[in-house]
């Protein structure tokens, strides 16, 4: 798998991550460890979790793998902090004390002693955005952390926080920022990746399929195994299952059998080639469906398909 480097900086990663949202949920520690395994073996490294996800039990079993089926050091390990929300003084947000005793928790759970890329979940307009960034500092000069970016940032958050740590002496500097982005929602291009692009962060795309909607699996139907059928996910998809949706997964689909290949490979190729991106992030349920996305590694979109399907996206369009 190719590999690049992370915005302004010396990390390289490689250029499709691996996503655990579905870790503890829909996706048991057994599958979990046949798709680390898989993408290790394909020459992924970047392995994208939260403190959030099903109250931490995702970074318990990637915790777990890094132990017994991959060796930590071959990994770049991202997590975030800031999302979780508890009883209790330092019970969540983005105050130095919540985001700290957030990061030793992360750690606890990953059984290691540091995390390669440790992301702010989202903007806490309550906390003073120099606590929260000095919180990030303390992180990265305790060793703990080694790289550090924000995620679901609007544009003026995102130049905002990059713009602060670049400006203030010492500071660790904001390497990458995580946002929706697929061919289904390209609302970042607006402001996010133009103030990614100016303050030197690379670009994760997450939902890089929209949301699964993208693989056509929803054309006609709700298939009874997939996440639009599960409650906790359903509005999840929904969300994007629109008349505009429908009538980019046809395009993507029409581009797909011309070029003999899933619609997936045609989804996923979009984005990971889009200026700015480093890696969408994929976020597989099952083994099969994780190796189904790898191989759009073997994919470069021709130009007429690359602008025909910009064309059919185009959010100002409609």
């Amino acid at each position: 798998m190719e590999h690049r480097q992370l915005g302004r900086s010396g990390l390289r990663v490689s250029r499709l991550a691996l996503g655990t949202m579905t870790w503890g949920q829909d996706t048991d520690a057994e599958h979990a460890a046949e798709q680390l395994t898989a993408f290790h073996d394909a020459g992924g490294t970047l392995v994208d979790t939260a403190d959030v996800y099903q109250d931490g039990h995702a970074e318990r079993i990637l915790g777990g793998l890094l132990h017994d089926h991959v060796p930590r050091d071959e990994l770049v390990i991202a997590t975030t902090a800031a999302a979780r929300r508890a009883p209790g003084p330092v019970g969540g947000g983005a105050s130095r004390g919540a985001l700290l005793t957030a990061l030793d928790g992360s750690l606890r759970r990953l059984r290691t002693d540091h995390i390669d890329l440790w992301q702010l979940h989202g903007w806490d307009a309550t906390v003073p955005l120099d606590e929260t960034l000095a919180a990030v500092d303390t992180a990265v000069t305790s060793g703990k952390v080694r790289y550090a970016g924000v995620a679901n940032y609007t544009g003026w958050q995102t130049a905002t926080a990059a713009a602060h740590q670049r400006a203030t002496p010492g500071r660790a500097p904001l390497i990458a920022t995580q946002v929706e982005y697929s061919l289904l929602a390209r609302d970042a291009e607006r402001e996010v990746l133009p103030a990614a692009a100016h303050h030197g962060l690379g670009v994760l795309a997450w939902a890089p399929l929209g949301r699964g909607v993208l693989t056509g699996k929803y054309r006609n139907s709700t298939p009874a195994d997939s996440r639009a059928a599960t409650p906790h996910l359903a509005s999840y998809v929904e969300h994007h299952r629109t008349e505009r949706a429908a009538r980019i997964v046809h395009a993507v689909l029409t581009a797909a059998e011309g070029l003999g290949t899933a619609p997936a490979h045609v989804a996923l190729a979009w984005v990971r080639d889009r200026p700015g991106v480093t890696a969408p992030v994929l976020g597989a349920r099952t083994g099969h469906q994780l190796t189904t996305a790898l191989a759009s590694e073997d994919l470069t979109l021709p130009a007429a398909i690359r602008a025909a399907l910009d064309d059919v996206s185009d959010p100002g369009a409609d």
